[in-house]
């Protein structure tokens, strides 16, 4: 069993009608793409070449858009007796040496890439012939199933699905936890697709589970993820009395930025490849405040807003202890003492720092230190 992405097809299902959803799904836009091109994307992303969209309903509207993809098209003739019967025609259009398959319907289009190539890897290190991708404890899409089992489905009833179907099977599967919720967020409704539109427009924000999720994906040293705890509980303790003096501060955002700002940690400009790896996987608004936690630059005159309440939190605490401001630096002093441009770097980041704690002490009314009235 190889596994790669070669041998493994994408079977998208995007053959039904629509009908709770009043529009067709596959055509609604999301960002600067539709539905269905989201839904393949993230295989094509991750290096599956064989992508398969079954088509039923208004075909020939969703194939114009997918041509340029260069996926294949299959097409359902049966697609009014329901999703099934697309699971039949995309598994009977599979050759003899396609390994596995992963099986999407067309309305997830939140999936990550990076989702697609964990399963990848786990499909060929694992031994197992059906791989459930899980968020928080629960089975989403897409699946990987290999084509051991597909003349089963060619010949099952139907009743209860595919999912009664491979139940028969458990001993040959995993479940994979990983940090990824569009494994879950189909879209349903008008409902479901304003939550999918909201999540492009602002960046997706990750649940502390979520985020102990992916530090541990990313096998982040224990001793940085208490760090990222003790600032991100600082960190949303002052937001909270911020927001109470009139501030509007996103606390969700906060907490997750100060539990991921280092995720990094140890590799060379790690803000920046912290940042980065977070747009990758759609936290964009997360990213954009993990990029300025080492160095705000010359916007750390402005008002008071998220990336400026992590980065003091991040320098006032040090390891999970808080420490004042100047003994966090002190050491960084001392140690370029010699070295004039590295010097004035530091101290700029502290005289930052100190005008942030100034504002917020002034919006308090006392030192953050000691939670007592300014003298």
């Amino acid at each position: 069993m190889t596994g790669t992405a070669a041998n493994l097809a994408a079977l998208v299902l995007a053959a039904g009608f629509s009908s709770r959803m009043g529009r067709l799904k596959s055509l609604l836009p999301l960002g600067e793409a539709t539905v269905i091109e989201r839904s393949i994307g993230s295989f094509l992303e991750a290096g599956v070449q064989d992508v398969r969209v079954v088509l039923g309903h208004r075909s020939e509207e969703i194939a114009r858009v997918l041509e340029a993809s260069g996926v294949t098209t299959i097409m359902n003739h049966e697609y009014e007796e329901g999703m099934y019967s697309s699971i039949r025609a995309a598994v009977r259009s599979l050759e003899p040496k396609v390994e596995a398959f992963f099986l999407l319907p067309g309305d997830l289009p939140l999936v990550r890439w990076q989702t697609v190539q964990h399963l990848t890897t786990i499909f060929a290190e694992s031994g197992k012939r059906i791989i459930y991708p899980c968020f928080n404890g629960e089975r989403g899409h897409p699946p990987i199933i290999s084509t051991r089992y597909a003349q089963h489905i060619l010949s099952w009833h139907g009743e209860g699905g595919l999912r009664a179907l491979l139940n028969q099977y458990e001993d040959d599967a995993l479940d994979i936890e990983i940090a990824d919720p569009g494994v879950l967020l189909d879209m349903d409704t008008p409902e479901d697709y304003q939550r999918a539109v909201q999540w492009f427009k602002r960046g997706y924000v990750p649940a502390v589970q979520e985020c102990m999720d992916l530090l541990e994906e990313l096998k982040v040293d224990g001793r940085i993820v208490e760090h990222g705890r003790a600032v991100a509980q600082l960190a949303r303790k002052w937001a909270m009395m911020l927001n109470q003096c009139g501030c509007r501060l996103n606390l969700d955002l906060i907490q997750a930025a100060g539990l991921l700002h280092d995720l990094a940690k140890g590799k060379p400009d790690h803000a920046r490849v912290g940042a980065d790896t977070l747009r990758e996987r759609g936290y964009h608004a997360v990213a954009e405040i993990v990029a300025g936690h080492m160095d705000l630059g010359p916007e750390a005159d402005a008002a008071i807003d998220e990336r400026a309440i992590l980065f003091l939190a991040d320098k006032m605490v040090q390891g999970v202890r808080r420490i004042p401001l100047e003994e966090r630096f002190q050491e960084k002093q001392k140690r370029f003492a010699a070295e004039p441009e590295i010097l004035k770097n530091i101290n700029r980041r502290l005289n930052h720092a100190l005008a942030i704690k100034a504002r917020i002490e002034n919006l308090l009314g006392f030192t953050i230190e000691t939670m007592e009235p300014r003298g």
